[in-house]
């Protein structure tokens, strides 16, 4: 049966809605982490110092501002013990603000933008934005340090072309990033500070310190209870916050073990991973290293032995049966948003489940009395991917793909149940304390 200390779903549905708020961006993300990790009793540690570790310590670092990895050292070294791995990623598809972004077009001051991810285009339209993320400033040193921001507000806008303007928009909406996917700032010929000079005052640094920033767009509205009973989840970059918050629920809740009890968060997931903090870079790699070196001895087999005896649950959302388009689903295969989380499976390894790998996240639900769907793509359409077959690939370690069912996946605002929240945070509880 599920761990009665679990919250209730509407606690987990109202918690989970507080961690996306206070996550406008993979930056912020990770600091939220942080916050709780440290909270329930990690400290953190820094990739440029020596480390020394023992069984029980309770640890975290994170890479770049947007990647983490947290970890309980186990009771064994790792190489007679291996890790037991959940794993997430903080971005989601929005926006990035580029280097020359103040954009001036008839009378009216914009922000120039990029797409960053597989963004859904249209659902950005007529919302109250803001511009968050972080400055690279140059202190009185000479050494430059990043500050965190969020711009206060909604002071940025995607209008909507008037269908007077444009009468075949119903026939299909199409939109160019670089024409029409443009937000609005202001007038012209406002007095108002640019975007950088509000930023640099919400940071609270002097505009002319400012040395580079890596900015993204945000959506204003708080996230919501929603359905005709409360139980829905309407919120932004749910994909994957919802993952993050999870995993960090579950190694706060995950008992000590022989093993190794490991969380990796990794950033740009959404375009490649590749990245010295992504999926596809050398950041858990490297902490796995250090961690058998500093909890073992230095036999150059010990890292190969430490990563054949551990196992990774990669968790992303996945698509819930959509009501109105039940035909783009595998009739079989169609999991429901309130449903418990679910089995991601791909025959050409677009997942990287297998049959040991799903068996063992099969066997960790029952042991948490956590139902289980699975999800296969249509035979005749493509399939997704996330980290789970990167981080396979560059460890060599078993790995399951799973995820908790949402709707409106990579809009600007998605739908889950936070009926699943409970039971996502039990299942990956369970990987983590469980062999």
């Amino acid at each position: 049966m599920t761990d009665p200390a679990l919250p209730s779903v509407e606690a987990a549905g109202a918690d989970l809605r507080a961690f996306v708020d206070a996550s406008p961006t993979s930056l912020h993300a990770v600091a939220e982490m942080a916050r709780r990790l440290r909270d329930g009793g990690f400290t953190p540690l820094d990739e440029r110092d020596a480390w020394s570790l023992a069984p029980g310590d309770a640890r975290y670092v994170v890479r770049d501002g947007g990647s983490l990895v947290a970890f309980r050292v186990g009771s064994a070294p790792l190489a007679e013990a291996g890790a037991r791995l959940v794993g997430a990623h903080t971005d989601s598809p929005t926006f990035k603000v580029r280097p020359r972004h103040d954009v001036r077009r008839a009378g009216y001051r914009l922000v120039g933008v990029e797409p960053y991810g597989g963004v859904q285009f249209h659902t950005w339209l007529d919302r109250e934005l803001t511009v968050a993320g972080r400055l690279a400033v140059r202190g009185a040193d000479g050494e430059v340090a990043d500050h965190r921001v969020v711009l206060p507000g909604g002071p940025l806008r995607l209008p909507t072309l008037a269908i007077h303007l444009d009468r075949g928009v119903r026939e299909g909406l199409v939109l160019d990033p670089q024409r029409h996917l443009v937000p609005v700032w202001g007038p012209e010929l406002s007095t108002e500070p640019g975007l950088l000079e509000a930023l640099a005052d919400a940071a609270g640094v002097a505009v002319g310190d400012v040395v580079g920033h890596d900015l993204v767009l945000a959506d204003t509205q708080p996230s919501a209870a929603t359905g005709s009973d409360g139980t829905w989840v309407a919120a932004p970059r749910l994909d994957n916050l919802s993952s993050c918050h999870a995993g960090t629920a579950a190694l706060l809740a995950a008992s000590p073990a022989a093993h190794t009890a490991v969380l990796v968060a990794n950033d740009h997931e959404e375009v490649g991973s590749a990245s010295a903090e992504g999926a596809a870079g050398s950041f858990l790699a490297d902490v796995l290293a250090r961690l058998v070196a500093a909890t073992g001895d230095h036999d150059p087999q010990s890292y190969l032995r430490a990563v054949a005896r551990s196992r990774l649950a990669s968790s992303d959302v996945a698509h819930a049966v959509h009501p109105n388009h039940a035909d783009r689903h595998e009739p079989s295969h169609a999991p429901a948003l309130g449903g418990g989380p679910v089995l991601k499976v791909n025959a050409n390894q677009r997942y990287a489940s297998d049959a040991l790998s799903s068996g063992w996240f099969a066997a960790r639900c029952a042991d948490a009395g956590v139902p289980l769907q699975e999800f296969v793509s249509r035979a005749d359409l493509p399939c997704g991917s996330t980290i789970g077959p990167l981080t396979a690939t560059r460890l060599g370690i078993a790995t399951v793909d799973v995820g908790n069912p949402v709707l409106g996946m990579h809009s600007c605002r998605e739908l889950a149940s936070a009926v699943d929240v409970p039971l996502m945070t039990a299942a990956l509880t369970a990987c983590l304390s469980l062999p």
